[in-house]
Formats: structure tokens, sequence, C-alpha cells
């Protein structure tokens, strides 16, 4: 009896590969991390449920989930509210006119124009008759499945902490992101692909770079895991060169020695212990990661839905097809990111020279793979156990950022009030919540803070969000800090 030991490559190309014997394959498996998750692999016949940390104050949830998994589409830049899902008619009406208030609004970069009209004209869409703009044709369609928000605020109005606060309920860096707090509290329906995947754009990171999937303070197992847009999803997951059995054997086997000196030496210590999971889990990435970012097996109709068929929305259909697939295979919390760095030229939605051409070009990249996959998990009955989020970091100015007195075609950053929406799952839908004023400048119907939504989205995967702790530096800390309301109006 005999085993292969390495696997093919990410591309599929044959390798040639020596084999074991019975007795060396057994020592292999025994004192090896690959060979203990091959052998992991081998004894398992279904998926199941991460291990607790050991740090953990809660086993399971806390409530009855709603859902179970969520798609977080995080658009970079600040997406005008004013354009896409706040409809203002005066705003049509006192165009070119100044705001009407006693003192000069407070901006990002203190240019304060005259007011200006949406760029994309509104309809009421679906039988819920919610207001969309010509931004997004597509999402448009799905107006029915939406859980809109129009009264959101944050307390930045500069890029990085804004997003910060948007993902981790934090404007400095250092604390978990959403996705690494459920990796936490719910762990993975899988032990064979990370609980928190990120999908980065395919233009490049965001700003900050990987701290925006960051693990924070909670134990470095719970870091997102950033696929590749090209290429190989993941990196380095297969040896670069072929490497003898007996030199892997006798490898592994010293690392596995060093470690578990090293952990006598020191005690637990969260960082090692990721790495040790992390090299585990590697070994069966090399199986389970080819599979589902293969995506040859899908029809010609779904990838003509997501929009694989166009060189603009290609890439992020791409996205939204793994998004979807990797729900399937158990993942917990899958990111996509629309939207790269800051810099020249703009490649995110900071549309603070022109509006109309930046939100077009970004815009026609996600509108119809989103749409796709609102469709292709409600057709597929996943949109009921699955949460969809769509948010950014701040709204924009209904007034132009130009010179007093003149209406250019931009907008400023707009901390508050501004846009997101949810779908799937525990949540009434065609509906929105809240209000910004009558010019979209500030919320003030209900207004909601970044906490609020983040103990919303707790609620609905059955978590409260004042339990969900953990405990660092003297403190035990949460996502929503010491704040937060549940949105129980949007509830189902």
């Amino acid at each position: 009896m005999q085993f292969p030991i390495h696997q093919n490559n990410a591309a599929g190309s044959a390798r040639d590969s020596e084999n074991l014997s019975r007795r060396d394959f057994f020592s292999w498996a025994k004192t090896g991390l690959a060979g203990t998750a091959l052998m992991d692999l081998l004894l398992k016949q279904k998926p199941l449920r991460a291990a607790t940390p050991a740090s953990a104050t809660q086993i399971g949830t806390h409530f009855p989930p709603r859902v179970k998994r969520v798609i977080h589409v995080c658009l970079i830049g600040g997406l005008s509210h004013l354009d896409s899902f706040d409809y203002k008619p005066a705003l049509k009406k006192l165009h070119g006119k100044a705001m009407p208030t006693d003192k000069t609004p407070e901006t990002f970069f203190g240019q304060v124009g005259l007011l200006r009209k949406n760029d994309f004209d509104f309809h009421q869409r679906g039988k819920s008759g919610l207001w969309i703009s010509e931004l997004f044709p597509h999402i448009a369609t799905q107006a029915d499945e939406l859980t809109l928000i129009r009264s959101m605020k944050a307390d930045s109005a500069n890029h990085t902490p804004a997003t910060f606060q948007e993902n981790t309920g934090f404007r400095l860096n250092g604390f978990p992101v959403l996705g690494a707090w459920l990796s936490y509290g719910l762990g993975c329906e899988t032990d064979e692909l990370p609980s928190y995947v990120v999908l980065p754009d395919v233009r490049g990171y965001p700003a900050a770079g990987t701290i925006n999937w960051s693990n924070g303070f909670l134990p470095a197992l719970h870091q997102g895991v950033p696929f590749q847009s090209q290429g190989p999803a993941i990196r380095d997951l297969f040896p670069g060169r072929q490497i003898p059995n007996a030199t892997e054997v006798a490898s592994r086997r010293l690392l596995n020695q060093f470690n578990q000196s090293h952990l006598e030496r020191t005690g637990a210590n969260s960082d090692l212990v990721a790495r040790i999971r992390s090299h585990e889990l590697a070994a069966k990435m090399q199986l389970a990661v080819p599979k589902v970012t293969d995506l040859s097996g899908e029809t010609a109709a779904t990838k003509a839905l997501y929009g694989f068929d166009a060189e603009a929305t290609a890439p992020f259909a791409r996205n939204c097809l793994l998004a979807r697939r990797l729900l399937e295979q158990g993942v917990r919390f899958v990111q996509l990111f629309s939207g790269g760095s800051f810099g020249s030229p703009r490649i995110n939605w900071d549309g603070h020279e022109d509006v109309k051409r930046n939100h077009l070009r970004e815009a026609t990249r996600i509108d119809q793979p989103i749409a796709g996959l609102l469709k292709d998990l409600r057709q597929r009955g996943m949109l009921d156990d699955t949460l969809v989020l769509f948010s950014t970091e701040f709204g924009r100015t209904p007034f132009a950022q130009s010179a007093s007195g003149t209406v250019g075609t931009g907008r400023d950053h707009n901390m508050n009030g501004f846009s997101v929406w949810m779908a799937g799952g525990g949540l009434k839908h065609g509906m929105s919540y809240g209000a910004t004023d009558e010019f979209g400048w500030k919320s003030v119907e209900q207004p909601v803070a970044w906490h609020d939504y983040h103990a919303t989205v707790l609620r609905l995967l059955g978590i409260d969000h004042t339990r969900l702790t953990y405990y660092h530096n003297g403190i035990e800390r949460r996502l929503t800090n010491v704040h937060g309301e549940v949105i129980r109006e949007i509830l189902a």
C-alpha cells in the first residue's frame, strides 16, 4: 500500500510525485503538520464547526440566528447617496443656489460651492416603490430584496479612519474587523477553508492595505485571508519546486519539534498557535482552494447573469460568483472590496472632481455582478439564511466641491448623512429606514451610527453584541464598544 505525498499545483499541471511506503506515510502523518491535516481530511466525512477559542466566553449563539453567513460589499471612497439611493427633489429645484444656512458648512477640503442636482435620474422601483437612481439599473431590479438605511452617520470625514470605523467600530487601527469578530464568535462551518475570506479589487488593495481585514487583538487565526484577483487564488500555496519526500518529512518533523518545544517553554502563544494552524489549514487548502475557485463547472447562463461576458464587469463578477461558492463550502464571512487606494488616477468612489464620470465608471463594474449575486442566491434558496451588506465609509455633500458661488462637477466628503443597504434573511424587504434633511446633508430621522449597524448585523446572526467580548488590556472589548442599539424596525 502506497500513498502520494505531493498534490498538483494550482494551475492543474501534473507534477511527478514519489510514493511513500505505508510505514513512512503513517510516520509522516503522525509528526508532520501537513500530514496531520491530510489524515484529518481522510477521516472526516462532513464539514465541522471550527474549534471554539479557549478564551471565548460563549459557545454557540445567544438567540436563534436568522442567517448563518455574510457577504459584505465594501465601497472604498464614499458613494454619493444623493446620486444613488437617497432621492432629494429639492436639489433639482435649488440647483445653482447657495445652501440656506447661517454659517458655512464644514467640509473636508473647505470648498463649498452651490447646491447641485443629482447626476442620475431616480425612479420608483419594484412593488415596493423604492427610489433608486439610474446609476444602478441592475440593482434597481432587486429593489424588493433591499432594506435601505438612509440615515447613516460617521464620526470622521477622512477616508482611512472612516473605513476603520465602518469595519471595526473604531476610528483607530488595531481593532478587529467585523469578519474577525464573526470568526471568533461563530467559527467556520468547514475546516478546509478560512472562516473569513477577502476578495480585493483587481486594481489593488484599499488604503492601509491588509489592516482592513485585521484580527486586531483577537487571536491571529481570525484575520481575513485575501484571495488574489488574478492568477492563483493563494500565493505560495504550493511549493515552487518539487521537494524529495524524505526532505519534506524530515523538515516537517523538525518544524513540529521546534514549535512544540517553544510552546512548552513559553506557554500558550496565540500567534504561534495561529501559525501552526495555518500550516495545517494550508495542507487542506491545497485540495479545497483549487476546487472552490475553479469556475469552469458553472453554466454559461450563470456566468452571463453575473456579467462575465463584459470586460468592465468580469473582474467583480468573478469575485461575486466566487463569494457564493465560498459560502456554499462553509465560509462564514466573505468581503468584497470595490475600489483601491487613493491617488491619481482615482480607482475608487472618491468623486471630488467629477461625480458623474467617477461613479458611472465604478458602478458599471459592480452593478450587474451584485444584482446577479442576489438573483443567484435567491434562486438557489440561499438568500434566506445569508446576509448581504452593501456599505461605504460616508456619503457626499449636496453642494459642489468648488469655489464659492460656483457649481462644480464634484462633491466633497459627507459624514453627516449617507445610505447603505442590506438584503437577506431576517429583514423586512423593499423598505427604507431613516431620512436625511431635504438637501441630503444631515441625518434627521432615526439616525444610525456604525455601532447600531454592527449590533443589528450581529443580532441577525444570533449574537447579543453586548456579550460578544474579548478581554484585552484590562478591558472587555467588543465590536460596539459601549454603544449600539439594534435597529428592530428593519427586522422581520
